[in-house]
């Protein structure tokens, strides 16, 4: 009876543990700016919102299922997940601050010390441990700049007549970045050649 009792009170124990790790992975990611300003702008669509609320949960699962993570591969999965979910590249220096947050956090876990976990949950909630950011680009940025370095830009023209770039269904070009489409940029197969205003 009294092994029973015990047990049960090791389990209490952990799902605390793990409830102050799942808080401060939470705190992190609503402290982190780069991750707040792509959902207030909602670069991850309609459902950025969501998105940012999953992404808590797949960290923390990512940490659970690989127990001995470098800090580098940290900054890798939660760069891939601001790339796919939100077509945002981080460059503004949180990542890797972001990334040893959590990864303390989970030290902290792993050697069940309950009081560093929640010192430093509380610390980032209270904004003392403030992640620096500076700059924000979107993937869509990313790959402009790339092509800024390239004279003309071919794209397919659809049925319809508009313009898609084969990359991005829904680009998000001014219409004062390009001139007009004149009939002699337009040649065979569809095909329709942009040039940007010099």
């Amino acid at each position: 009876m009294h092994d029973v009792v015990l047990s049960r009170k090791m389990a209490g124990a952990g799902a605390d543990l793990r409830g102050h790790f799942r808080a401060g992975v939470r705190a992190a990611l609503e402290a982190w700016p780069a991750l707040q300003i792509a959902v207030e702008n909602g670069f991850g669509g309609v459902h950025s919102q969501e998105k940012a609320e999953w992404l808590g949960h797949a960290v923390e699962e990512y940490f659970f299922r690989n127990a001995d993570l470098e800090l580098d591969e940290v900054e890798d999965f939660l760069g891939e997940l601001m790339t796919n979910e939100f077509d945002t590249v981080v460059e503004d220096g949180s990542l890797p601050q972001v990334s040893q947050q959590l990864q303390t956090m989970f030290h902290h876990f792993q050697r069940g010390d309950g009081a560093a976990l929640k010192e430093m949950v509380s610390c980032i909630t209270q904004r003392k441990c403030r992640v620096r950011a500076t700059a924000l680009k979107t993937a869509r940025e990313m790959d402009e700049t790339d092509a800024d370095s390239v004279e003309e830009m071919e794209v397919t023209a659809t049925n319809d007549g508009a313009v898609t770039d084969g990359f991005c269904p829904q680009p998000e070009y001014s219409g004062s970045d390009f001139q007009t489409i004149k009939e002699e940029d337009i040649v065979e197969d569809g095909w329709t050649i942009v040039r940007r205003k010099k």
